[in-house]
């Protein structure tokens, strides 16, 4: 009996001990096949082979002895068992981002590299011009700036700073309001001189739109703003880039639909009064609360605060400013920031 106790107590051990050797790439892949319900989808993530993917959770799911996932021709449902595990892979994940977090924010040392994310068209238009300056006094601080419109999560390390559309809702976070993105229709001088300008919405369907496709875009986005029931027949670009949708507009090639800054930064464009059309997006700062203690990462974070702050560019405010009203109150910026030299900064 008493070697039967002892034979059992070791399987058990045995079995702990498999259990606790998982790999972290075997429950990371479990996390990203949970969060896409798709192997193709997760691997792609991930950077692996589905394969390779399968592979892990095959082995996973055999070291803790039950089934993760219900595959079907749909996808990946997590299992009663997945379910269940699901909350505490993702607090592991919270706490191995803290460490990698505290390694890299060394606090006392201004020195090191700062990654901030940010869409597109502030990334490329508003910050980029005064980073030169920026690196130009701190020079031992590199700022690793990403311009895209896909969201970066912070909370996942996927950037120190973020700067979006939406505020995230992760305690774990600090968000700010910076301002107030204020959009506007625009045409190029020359698209007006040959087609016009609508001066309602219901005179649209007589002109071509350039709609911008983003994550941080709702696609469903231009139709609701302008009332109407489809674009169909009214788009003639779509392009996932602000600076596609600026080039495309400056060209000549349709309406477009831009922060109000844009003619008062220089851009050669026209105005398009619809209706007392307008629009707006407020801009989230956020980061981690580790990085309250960092210095590198509190210079950044004050500069990024000081240069969208509304009280000195107004086209951050919460009021609607018209565009043309914009361009004498914002001549500073345009002589010391403005759009030329830029690729497209020349209509033809």
């Amino acid at each position: 009996m008493q070697q039967l106790l002892h034979r059992g107590a070791a399987t058990v051990q045995h079995r702990t001990d498999e259990v606790l050797d998982a790999s972290w790439d075997d429950l990371k892949s479990f996390l990203a096949c949970a969060r896409s319900k798709s192997f193709r989808n997760a691997a792609e993530d991930l950077q692996v082979t589905s394969t390779t993917l399968m592979r892990r959770i095959d082995r996973l799911e055999e070291k803790i002895g039950c089934k993760l996932f219900l595959r079907d021709q749909s996808g990946l449902t997590l299992s009663d068992e997945g379910a269940a595990m699901m909350g505490d892979v993702v607090e592991m994940e919270r706490h191995a981002f803290n460490i990698f977090r505290r390694a890299a924010k060394s606090a006392t040392d201004v020195a090191g590299t700062v990654r901030v994310a940010v869409t597109e068209g502030p990334g490329n238009f508003w910050i980029l011009p005064r980073l030169i300056d920026f690196q130009k006094t701190y020079r031992k601080i590199t700022v690793d700036l990403r311009c895209a419109m896909e969201q970066a999560d912070v909370a996942r390390l996927e950037s120190d700073i973020a700067i979006q559309l939406e505020p995230p809702t992760n305690p774990d976070l600090i968000v700010a309001k910076l301002g107030r993105l204020h959009i506007y229709p625009f045409v190029s001088e020359a698209y007006q001189k040959l087609y016009g300008t609508p001066s309602s919405i219901s005179e649209i369907g007589n002109h071509r739109i350039i709609k911008q496709n983003a994550p941080q875009v709702d696609d469903s986005a231009y139709a609701r703003i302008l009332g109407l029931p489809s674009l169909q027949g009214v788009v003639g670009i779509k392009t996932n880039s602000s600076i596609g949708v600026l080039y495309a507009v400056e060209r000549g090639a349709g309406i477009g639909f831009l922060p109000t800054s844009s003619i008062a930064l220089g851009a050669p464009l026209v105005a398009v009064d619809m209706d007392g059309f307008k629009h707006h997006a407020d801009l989230w700062l956020t980061y981690h609360k580790e990085f309250r203690n960092s210095d590198r990462h509190k210079i950044v974070i004050d500069w990024l605060r000081k240069i969208f702050d509304p009280k000195i560019y107004p086209c951050f405010r919460d009021e609607f400013i018209h565009p043309n009203d914009l361009v004498p109150l914002m001549s500073s910026s345009r002589n010391s920031f403005g759009m030329a030299g830029y690729a497209a900064a020349g209509s033809m």
